[in-house]
């Protein structure tokens, strides 16, 4: 079940909402941190647009967020993105660029009283250009969201938002379209390579001055388990050069202990449940076996719920198998029985006997088309009378007028096809059942 759930007006007009009318200062971000002691992650963060790795899309030279950083016109915005991909940084450059006062809140953290210092400094101070940065936006309810649209409407703050999940779900609609939504892409595993490599060379905020010497498969191996999270690859690299020491060299093995286990970015509840489902689904449907079995593989080992699976599974087996092969709803319910009943780990052996079988299986959606087509007719006719031989006739007055009279029954004539009205007078002759192509749907006759 989708738990997301569209958001609700925000009133837009009218006298700002008192809760806002005092408020004590808010921690505005320094625009100047020194952090030595900072994760290399942090210590690291790019100081201008041209040295953000990996969203040259948006941030180079004449691209549209550039040109507007460029011209000190930056609108509100959502910036939405995987985790570790520069969300933060972007709205820390963008502050700088443009000499903006950077107000910085997480949104799981932070609540109204927040919020009202926030927007109570920023009012005071509207000589200066004032950023609200709200980090995980998806994380504030319906009416935190609402509280904001008003300043963010006048001007008052400029909001930038930062969110790993679809703001389409997750950021009110008021909200979204008062904002530009700028998609930043996972970082690959060049780009976090050097983004590495930075690291090991500068020897001011980075790791250049402990005499490292760091095998180019060593950050290969780094930048490929990091999974495009450009803090989670720095900070491994911190860890693995702090365990080995200056002059001393980090192995791929060093970088192994020091990452434990590859990153695993897979939320029950947002995005990657639905892509990952959305893509074994889609393997399934178009006959591929390896890659049914890589995306279930990938929703297992992340702890996916093996009888969400399997119902999905059950769901594909009817609608795009059908009766093309029929005996594939039969397999897919005898496996949804045997996951529930055996559990992990031994429910992988029926999962994955049904992801081959039903990704090999002959493909019909003859079923789902028919109901389709018979359901709009339904809809478009749902007063036309049930023809009179097909009506019941319990009583004498029904019989005298005429329920059941004429019908036909299929038992006095056995094995011959039975010709007889069964819709409505208006649809005589419709045809809502096509058979497919495939399997046992090609051979069954259309009545």
């Amino acid at each position: 079940m989708d738990p997301r759930q569209p958001r609700g007006r925000a009133a837009t007009g009218g006298e700002q909402p008192a809760l806002f009318a005092a408020a004590e200062p808010a921690r505005v971000a320094p625009e100047s941190e020194e952090q030595p002691f900072a994760p290399l992650a942090y210590r690291m963060r790019p100081r201008s647009l041209d040295e953000l790795v990996g969203q040259e899309a948006l941030t180079a030279p004449g691209t549209l967020l550039r040109r507007a950083i460029d011209a000190d016109r930056v609108p509100s915005m959502v910036l939405w993105g995987p985790p570790g991909c520069g969300k933060t940084t972007l709205a820390r450059l963008i502050a700088g660029a443009t000499r903006a006062r950077l107000v910085q809140l997480s949104a799981v953290a932070a609540g109204v009283a927040d919020l009202r210092r926030a927007v109570a400094e920023a009012r005071a101070l509207r000589e200066r250009r004032t950023i609200l940065f709200i980090d995980e936006i998806h994380r504030f309810n319906r009416a935190q969201q609402d509280a904001i649209l008003p300043y963010v409407e006048d001007g008052t703050v400029t909001l930038i938002g930062a969110t790993t999940e679809n703001p389409s779900f997750e950021v009110n609609a008021p909200l979204l379209s008062r904002s530009r939504v700028f998609v930043l892409q996972q970082l690959d595993a060049a780009a976090i390579g050097t983004l590495l490599r930075r690291a090991l060379d500068d020897g001011d905020r980075g790791l250049g001055g402990m005499g490292l010497s760091v095998s180019e498969d060593a950050i290969d191996a780094l930048a490929r388990s990091a999974a495009g999270d450009a803090r989670l690859a720095l900070n491994t690299l911190d860890l693995a050069a702090a365990d080995v020491g200056e002059g001393s060299a980090i192995t791929v093995e060093g970088v192994a202990a020091a990452l434990q286990h590859g990153a695993a970015r897979y939320d029950r509840a947002g995005d990657q449940h639905y892509d990952a489902i959305s893509a074994f689904i889609k393997s399934l449907r178009d006959s591929d076996p390896d890659g049914a079995l890589y995306w279930m593989a990938r929703m297992l080992e992340a702890g996916e719920d093996p009888l969400f699976i399997v119902r999905r599974m059950v769901i594909l087996a009817a609608e795009d198998i059908g009766l093309a092969d029929p005996q594939a709803l039969s397999l897919a319910v005898s496996a949804q029985q045997a996951v529930h009943f055996i559990g992990l780990p031994e429910a992988v052996l029926p999962l994955s006997e049904a992801a081959i079988y039903l990704a090999l299986a002959p493909k019909s959606n003859s079923a789902l088309r028919a109901y389709a087509a018979a359901r709009e007719a339904a809809q478009r006719t749902r007063n036309a009378p049930v023809p009179l031989h097909l009506r019941n006739a319990p009583t004498g007055l029904m019989r005298a007028l005429g329920y059941g009279k004429g019908y036909r029954y299929a038992h006095d004539a056995p094995g011959e096809p039975l010709e007889q009205q069964h819709l409505p007078d208006e649809l005589t002759g419709s045809r809502f059942y096509v058979p497919g192509a495939e399997g046992s749907a090609r051979d069954r006759p259309a009545h």
